[in-house]
């Protein structure tokens, strides 16, 4: 296949989607592929200069909103879908995380030019990336969620709400950016604030003690739960990119039956939030082993660390087969909708 990998982008999970990227671009070529990276900040990589363009470790912050200012406008906008090298894909491999690449906004435009493209489509990606509407769904669906209330809020009556510590974060966005556990009332205000750098809908959410826990599901199908047991309280953004921050269990230590409750979780919330091809559920398990749904990822990471290759290793399906099943999804669904 002649496959576009989109990567990079210019929000603050720039470093985490060119490390998703790159190893992307790794097992298509080693599948046999002919792969071409394209960064909508830049445009195509020439394969010569990927080394220096398509950056190292994602480190262990994001980038500052001082330096995605210096990466100019958030992409290429509709003239990335008249790339010749985006022309000339059979499908484009959007390996995109955040505003822009997640949220639907890319989804949208490949769709009006007629390209082929990996993971949800425009409504699965709009619904997932926005917490606030996928916490309502899930809730409609049965699948039970973390009790959340609106920032707006009076801060005593959130806490009074939602109990200590509780979790502040934006109501869009990943990777834990601008996410903060709050253990003290007076924490509160600042936690919002940090929130909303990065949206203006903030979300503030009841925080559930337990195991760290996720299923990918490939094509519909639920792949064996991966535990996530991170060194700090939560699996925070160094936790998540940082070699040797986190241990990982893959397939989980749960009894069969957990297991099989748990995935069935995981696609009764796939389903709710209309995702296609591939995605990630994420839960807590409470002390009480109850589950508790946090989110879905619409294009979860697929870096070295990531949890959907290990979901995937778990199930005997390597990394280069991986991306190639996904690839080859983003053509089928395009030729069912009649867009090929």
């Amino acid at each position: 296949m002649n496959i576009a990998v989109v990567l990079g982008g210019t929000n603050e999970e720039r470093n985490v989607s060119l490390a998703t990227g790159r190893a992307v671009v790794a097992a298509l070529r080693e599948r046999g592929h002919e792969v071409v990276a394209v960064d909508p900040a830049h445009g195509a990589v020439p394969r010569e200069e990927e080394g220096r363009m398509l950056g190292g470790a994602v480190g262990a912050d994001p980038p500052t909103l001082a330096d995605l200012g210096r990466l100019g406008s958030s992409a290429l906008g509709a003239a990335l879908a008249e790339l010749p090298a985006v022309r000339r894909a059979e499908v484009v491999f959007l390996a995109l995380h955040g505003e822009f690449g997640e949220d639907g906004t890319m989804q949208g435009l490949l769709d009006l030019a007629g390209v082929a493209y990996t993971g949800s489509g425009c409504l699965g990606s709009a619904v997932a990336f926005d917490k606030r509407v996928s916490k309502e769904l899930l809730t409609f669906a049965g699948v039970p969620t973390p009790a959340w209330a609106p920032s707006a809020a009076d801060p005593a009556a959130i806490v009074d709400a939602l109990g200590l510590p509780l979790v502040v974060k934006p109501s869009s966005g990943g990777s834990t950016v601008g996410l903060t556990v709050v253990h003290r009332a007076d924490q509160l205000e600042e936690a919002i604030a940090l929130a909303a750098e990065y949206d203006d809908d903030v979300l503030c959410e009841a925080f559930i003690p337990g195991r760290e826990l996720t299923v990918a599901v490939l094509e519909g199908e639920a792949l064996p739960p991966v535990e996530i047991i991170p060194s700090h309280e939560i699996y925070d953004y160094e936790c998540k990119y940082t070699p040797g921050m986190s241990q990982y269990v893959a397939p989980a230590d749960l009894s069969g039956e957990e297991t099989a409750r748990l995935q069935d979780l995981a696609i009764r919330a796939y389903d709710a939030l209309r995702q296609s091809s591939y995605s990630r559920i994420d839960f807590r398990r409470a002390d009480d082993g109850s589950h508790w749904c946090l989110e879905a990822n619409s294009l979860p990471g697929l870096t070295p660390t990531s949890l959907v290759p290990k979901a995937a290793a778990a199930a005997g399906i390597e990394f280069p087969k991986l991306c190639e099943r996904i690839a080859l999804s983003g053509i089928t669904r395009s030729v069912r909708r009649g867009s090929l």
